[in-house]
């Protein structure tokens, strides 16, 4: 049985300088994108099923958690359930299928992800019912991409925020290095349940499931776990308008011949929105996954 460190992959580092150059950035690619499952996700799910005692997990995703949840049970002998929005996209219906987990697929419109969650809770009561993003397992899974960048001397890092996992984990590792610096989110400006929570001090839900490209960050709320993190070591939270998260998706393809799912480009689409804020510092743009379909990649990288 391997341990976290030796379960995951390292994050690749790029610093690519046809983009560099495009947007006279001095820029630190963080790309998830060749973690396990193709997402961030992996960290926290691995973390999750190995110090849990369970023998069945039931995870709520639109994807990227479902299949690391769906992977780490896998590799660690557990069964799985995930439930998923009937429109998540195809390619991380059918990977958390392939792991060998259930799809339990559910329209948000009629039933909503957390009632949906109470049901199966119910239906199996010894089954551990994982968060996505408001565990503290996940949380300190989420702080070994942290860990792993703590000494790349950026001044700057921005994380794209749903429910506030890998951002949380992101503080935690650098309260942990003692290392000085900024650390910013970046979440869709329909999604921005956790920018408006952060200025008001208390958590503030989206009324309904936001419907942003982002499909990684289509929840109603942060965590009760993540938000407290979020409150004593992120600087502030940039909302992303959706052009600027198509506009980040693109420059990754031409100008670092890196493919990213809409999520994972949140981070340069916020540099894009404010671009002279990061001039002159050092800026860290984490890729959190790259897991998109290919029909919904090619008609935006084709047309935007």
């Amino acid at each position: 049985m391997k341990t976290l460190t030796e379960a995951v992959r390292p994050t690749t580092i790029l610093r690519p300088e046809k983009l560099r150059s495009k947007l006279d950035q001095d820029l630190v690619v963080i790309s998830e994108t060749f973690q396990h499952t193709g997402s961030f996700k992996f960290r926290a799910a691995y973390n999750v099923v190995l110090n849990r005692p369970e023998e069945e997990f039931v995870g709520v995703s639109s994807g990227n958690f479902g299949q690391a949840l769906a992977l780490a049970c896998k590799m660690l002998g557990r069964k799985c359930t995930i439930v998923m929005p009937h429109n998540s996209a195809k390619v991380k219906i059918d990977a958390v299928l392939e792991y060998g987990a259930a799809a339990d697929l559910i329209n948000v419109n009629e039933t909503s992800r957390v009632e949906r969650l109470a049901q199966l809770s119910s239906e199996k009561p010894n089954a551990y019912m994982a968060s996505a993003f408001d565990d503290r397992l996940v949380i300190e899974g989420n702080s070994t991409l942290g860990d792993e960048i703590a000494g790349l001397g950026l001044d700057v890092v921005i994380v794209p925020v749903g429910g506030g996992g890998l951002i949380s984990g992101t503080v935690e590792s650098f309260e942990r290095s003692k290392k000085p610096i900024e650390i910013i989110g970046a979440e869709p400006a329909m999604a921005n349940d956790a920018a408006r929570s952060l200025a008001a001090g208390k958590i503030i839900p989206n009324e309904f499931e936001p419907q942003t490209i982002a499909d990684g960050t289509r929840t109603l709320s942060v965590g009760d776990l993540t938000f407290p993190v979020i409150q004593r070591g992120v600087k502030e939270i940039l909302e992303v308008p959706e052009e600027r998260i198509v506009e980040g998706l693109r420059l990754y393809f031409t100008h670092a011949n890196l493919k990213c799912e809409p999520t994972g480009a949140l981070s340069l689409g916020a540099v894009l929105q404010n671009a002279d804020q990061f001039r002159n510092k050092r800026v860290g743009v984490v890729v959190s996954g790259g897991n998109v379909d290919p029909d919904v990649y090619a008609r935006l990288i084709a047309n935007g």
